[in-house]
């Protein structure tokens, strides 16, 4: 692979910017000579939490800091295409065309309305650029994974987006990661993530690929369409809101797809089931209320999902003859407080009746409701434990 440098002026890399309200992205710099956005890169990041990091973009320039240098890849027709710096370039051109304002002695400025001075020491910045002038499609998309690695991390997703670019990606960030598209919100009711991180496309892309991504990003690469990948995410999320009449903040980001897989093809008693979740989630025993509906899709046989607070008839039975067997071989109570107390009670054989089950770890700090971590108390001590 060889490089190459140059130096461009703000002016320079500004010139022909236009920017896509629609794509939130900036299409073209150096006089419609390179592409700021190419397909494999992330989307336009810097205008999040009220345009901050583009702010200090246009700060660092106004007090002579250092911007660091761009990355840009050579492609056919004399054209080149940003491979870092793209954050940096569209904030410099949205800056330059009055997309957003900065603070002037307390005062918010767009570019148009600042001081000439101002606006040419902005304009005049040099920025130095190393430009790859030869090198395969594998070497050009290694050195952009490396020269990621700054800034905003790189994720997962937004990495294979830039392995397998193409026109299967191409499509499915017009849908997945896109804030416009209308059906977001209701997708984010049980899919946690955000849009501009490709999180969605990886949540759309993991459900139908059964977990393997990668392999699946590389054998559609060059698909025109991308409509198995749509059609089972909305099977997903149609089978879930047909599924589950109530939405609960809890219900995002659960592992929907394992269990559209494991239970989709079931038949369940609709008004039952729902019945059975708000009966669960009114119950303040339950520790877990997430794994409520792989529960109930189970067909309520999984207890432990549901981290239950308070041990079962079974447990305290086992509890109290195991406790009441060795206090009876050592001359004891059978309860251990009464024991540690040492007054009158301290060998005195409590009945079933006469004890409550406790946790040995608090199950406020995470004690399990598990024989391993239960005790049987006189209830006099158990009462005594609780209000502590």
């Amino acid at each position: 692979m060889k490089t190459k440098p140059e130096f461009y002026t703000v002016k320079q890399l500004c010139e022909g910017f236009i920017w896509s309200k629609e794509d939130h992205k900036g299409l073209n710099g150096l006089g419609g000579k390179l592409i700021i956005q190419p397909e494999y890169q992330r989307n336009f990041l810097y205008a999040n939490n009220d345009s901050k990091l583009e702010i200090a973009v246009i700060e660092s320039i106004r007090n002579g800091y250092p911007l660091g240098v761009l990355y840009f890849n050579q492609i056919e027709n004399g054209m080149m295409e940003v491979l870092d710096g793209q954050q940096r370039i569209t904030s410099l051109g949205r800056f330059l065309s009055d997309k957003f304002s900065i603070m002037l002695d307390g005062r918010p400025y767009k570019f148009s309305t600042l001081p000439k001075e101002l606006r040419e020491q902005i304009e005049n910045t040099r920025i130095m650029a190393y430009i790859c002038t030869e090198g395969t499609e594998y070497e050009v998309m290694k050195w952009f994974t490396i020269i990621n690695m700054g800034g905003i991390k790189i994720n997962d997703q937004e990495e294979r987006n830039a392995s397998y670019f193409g026109p299967f990606v191409t499509k499915a960030k017009q849908v997945f990661s896109n804030k416009k598209n209308a059906n977001v919100a209701m997708w984010q009711k049980y899919v946690k993530g955000a849009v501009d991180r490709q999180e969605i496309l990886e949540r759309a892309l993991e459900w139908v690929s059964h977990g393997d991504i990668d392999n699946y990003m590389q054998e559609h690469r060059y698909d025109d369409n991308i409509d198995e990948l749509k059609d089972h995410f909305d099977d997903v999320i149609d089978w879930i809101k047909g599924t589950f009449d109530d939405v609960h903040s809890d219900m995002c980001g659960l592992k929907w797809g394992k269990l559209y897989e494991q239970y989709h093809s079931n038949n369940y008693d609709h008004v039952a089931l729902n019945n059975k979740v708000r009966e669960l989630r009114a119950d303040d025993r339950i520790g877990q209320h997430r794994n409520i509906y792989e529960y109930v899709l189970g067909g309520c046989q999984n207890d432990s999902l549901l981290e239950v607070r308070v041990f079962d008839k079974t447990q305290k039975t086992i509890l109290y003859e195991r406790q009441t067997q060795e206090a009876k071989e050592k001359g004891i109570s059978n309860c251990p407080d009464c024991v540690i107390e040492g007054k009158a009670n301290k060998d005195k054989i409590w009945s079933f009746k006469e004890m409550e089950a406790d946790h040995i770890k608090a199950w406020s700090k995470g004690g399990p409701t598990k024989l391993e971590n239960g005790q049987m108390l006189c209830t006099r001590h158990n009462r005594l434990k609780g209000n502590k």
